[in-house]
């Protein structure tokens, strides 16, 4: 997925967050957006993702170069943040299953491949309120690697895991992000240090 941003900004209240964000993301890449905590890191994807609209500017995707219709964007993009709840009620299966009625899976995976993939030993009846934090975010990210879609949208993938993880995290992006869009939020280089690209958010910065 290629993605474009003219003159982009987003204030809240008189407050630009950012300001002026030409940027042009090309399809099958992968960027780093750095900079430190409060600088607007999450605001941008929050816009990237459609969750957020720009205050100021377009933001224009397209694939194959195809335009997408605003409205058809999130059927391309999987997205795993910390600030994206779970539904806790549901069992972890309950969970994977429901995420599929909304984002299929890539071809070759299924409930129970994902169930695999994550490594959970007899959690597939537990209830995601029960998971402990590291759990919820390794799910949050294996739904989101395993979703079949063209642009990843990862912010702080690497929060609330281990050591352990971590190196499970850097796996999934081996194995799942080849030939897909990928844009990682973080200043922890080891969330993206095989990005090829970066964007200091600093530079999108009010600086009137």
């Amino acid at each position: 997925m290629k993605i474009e941003l003219d003159k982009v900004g987003k204030r809240y209240k008189m407050e630009w967050i950012l300001r002026g964000i030409d940027l042009s993301i090309a399809p099958q890449s992968r960027y780093a957006i750095t900079g430190p905590n409060g600088s607007g890191k999450s605001t941008l994807m929050k816009m990237l993702s459609g969750y957020l609209s720009p205050s100021k500017g377009a933001i224009r995707f397209s694939k194959e170069d195809n335009k997408l219709p605003a409205g058809e964007v999130y059927k391309h993009l999987a997205y795993a943040a910390p600030y994206i709840d779970l539904i806790e009620e549901l069992s972890l299966l309950e969970a994977i299953d429901f995420h599929q009625k909304f984002k299929p899976l890539l071809p070759g995976m299924d409930t129970e491949g994902v169930y695999q993939l994550l490594g959970f030993r007899k959690a597939r009846s537990k209830q995601i309120r029960n998971f402990s934090s590291g759990m919820k975010q390794r799910l949050k990210l294996a739904l989101a690697l395993c979703s079949d879609t063209s642009l990843l949208l990862l912010d702080e993938p690497t929060t609330n895991l281990d050591t352990e993880g971590i190196e499970w995290y850097r796996s999934l992006i081996e194995r799942f992000a080849e030939g897909r869009t990928l844009l990682i939020a973080s200043n922890v280089a080891v969330d993206f240090d095989f990005c090829e690209n970066e964007i200091d958010i600093l530079q999108y910065k009010d600086k009137r």
